[in-house]
């Protein structure tokens, strides 16, 4: 009876500690924010030109490079981050 009552305690403490990170996980993504154009660039930028190539690019932005180009010279810069389009975020609800 005792192994039956402790393997339920451990079983109900396991299950409360992984629904908490759980929910904490959840509640930090829901207020994240997007990088800014500045941020995008200090992050991807590997060769500290001020501007992103197709090469440097990662995740969504990639997909949507030639749009971003407007001026088709191949690179990204500030002002053509900053005028970009902000994608829509998933909402699950």
């Amino acid at each position: 009876m005792k192994k039956v009552l402790l393997k339920l305690v451990f079983s109900l403490t396991l299950f409360l500690g992984a629904s908490s990170v759980f929910a904490q996980q959840n509640e930090k993504q829901e207020n994240q924010k997007p990088p800014t154009a500045a941020e995008l660039i200090k992050q991807m930028d590997t060769n500290k030109d001020g501007k992103l190539s197709k090469k440097e690019i990662k995740g969504p932005l990639k997909d949507d490079f030639a749009k971003v180009d407007t001026n088709k010279d191949g690179f990204l810069s500030l002002k053509e981050l900053n005028k970009a389009p902000k994608p829509e975020r998933k909402k699950d609800n």
